[in-house]
């Protein structure tokens, strides 16, 4: 199937995630993702989510500007984008603990963190938030461990009265070679 239309609901292939088509120029296909993030794909990297049907989509009316072919975003400008929270209680990554041993939970909320970073570097996403949680502090220490892998990421505590002791937030900067 190679038509999408604006309102389609799509899930991006080799991927957990899908979307609502935002607009679909030739090839190129710009979702707007559950969580509110515009990402644009190649038509061959998305299909139609046929596990429920859409009765209705409203569209708003937005006026038509012209955009340049790379996003740039200023350092002022990612400075008040809001980060993207991603929550690694085990609770909202897994159906049922049933049959896992702690380091089979622990590595399936790794390896959730790290895709979430592969992700947020791919599409340009400025800032994430992990809520851990407080425990014993070992998904903390993996998590920044994790961290200092990367080159272009800054971590530290999240914000005290949003997430208390239990979230770190990263920052992720887009252009090494101007750094």
């Amino acid at each position: 199937m190679s038509g999408f239309k604006k309102g389609d609901r799509v899930l991006v292939l080799d991927d957990d995630f899908g979307g609502v088509v935002a607009f679909a120029k030739a090839e190129q296909i710009t979702i707007l993702t559950d969580d509110g993030i515009e990402i644009t794909y190649h038509k061959s990297q998305l299909i139609i989510d046929q596990s429920f049907p859409v009765s209705q989509v409203i569209v708003k009316k937005e006026p038509a500007a012209k955009k340049s072919k790379k996003r740039i975003v200023s350092r002022k400008k990612a400075a008040f984008i809001p980060a993207v929270e991603i929550d690694l209680h085990l609770h909202q990554l897994v159906k049922s603990e049933r049959g896992m041993d702690a380091y089979d939970k622990l590595n399936l909320q790794i390896e959730t963190a790290r895709y979430k970073i592969e992700w947020a570097i791919e599409n340009r996403i400025p800032k994430l938030v992990f809520i851990h949680g407080i425990g014993q502090g070992v998904l903390k220490e993996e998590l920044q461990f994790l961290f200092q892998r990367y080159a272009q990421i800054e971590y530290y505590d999240a914000d005290y009265q949003k997430y208390g002791r239990g979230a770190t937030e990263i920052r992720i900067r887009q252009n090494l070679a101007a750094d």
